[in-house]
């Protein structure tokens, strides 16, 4: 039953949808007009996405400042242009003699306030263009460095060339720049293989629907 004063609706979000295919799916299943997401998630990228319908509209900039949480898989030892599996893998570069302990005590530089920049394959605007519109298109894109907070970095699984780490955020933060930054620092690069929101301020992915929960019953 919808409340006619609106909803906060959370999603497990699948890999390869967008968050406006989420928006739109959920938009045409419940038949309502107002429907908005607190915080996009890449297509690459799943977990918690929520919408807010109606006069709930109103709560996603709140919404939007909480703290995030991800869980992460980042490979070492080469690159992509978009820091995920959107582009082609390149720069591989030997990771053999990279350590557990090389890990994490590089982990102190990246926690508290750090300073990072975008990815390019980003969705700030750049002259009035999406940022990854232009760098798809092969030109060159120019974003400032933010000041973020990494609250909590917590290595789960270290098996080189592969590591998982969970990561507390501030509104802001960019993973895809914190795997690229952390690659650059071990000198052999970095990109991610797999990304999952699961956690927005107290709301958690274990209390979201999934996306069939929305598709038409045959």
């Amino acid at each position: 039953m919808l409340n006619p004063n609106g909803d906060i609706i959370l999603i497990d979000k699948p890999l390869r949808w967008t968050s406006f295919d989420v928006v739109k799916k959920v938009r045409s299943q419940l038949k309502v007009k107002k429907v908005g997401h607190a915080g996009t998630l890449d297509p690459l990228a799943t977990g918690l996405l929520i919408l807010c319908t109606g006069k709930k509209t109103k709560e996603i900039s709140k919404i939007q400042e909480l703290e995030k949480e991800y869980v992460t898989t980042m490979v070492i030892g080469a690159t992509t242009p978009s820091v995920d599996l959107e582009t082609a893998i390149e720069n591989h570069k030997p990771s053999n003699h990279i350590t557990r302990e090389d890990i994490l005590e590089l982990a102190p530089d990246f926690t508290g306030t750090i300073s990072q920049i975008p990815p390019a394959f980003s969705a700030i605007k750049v002259g009035g263009k999406r940022a990854y519109e232009k760098a798809r298109a092969g030109q060159a894109v120019e974003l400032k460095a933010r000041q973020v907070q990494i609250k909590e970095l917590e290595f789960l699984q270290i098996d080189i060339p592969t590591v998982t780490f969970r990561v507390v955020c501030s509104k802001g933060t960019y993973i895809r720049s914190l795997v690229r930054d952390f690659g650059e620092k071990m000198a052999v690069g970095a990109y991610i293989s797999a990304l999952r929101r699961t956690r927005i301020g107290n709301y958690r992915v274990e209390d979201a629907a999934g996306i069939t929960d929305f598709m038409p019953s045959s």
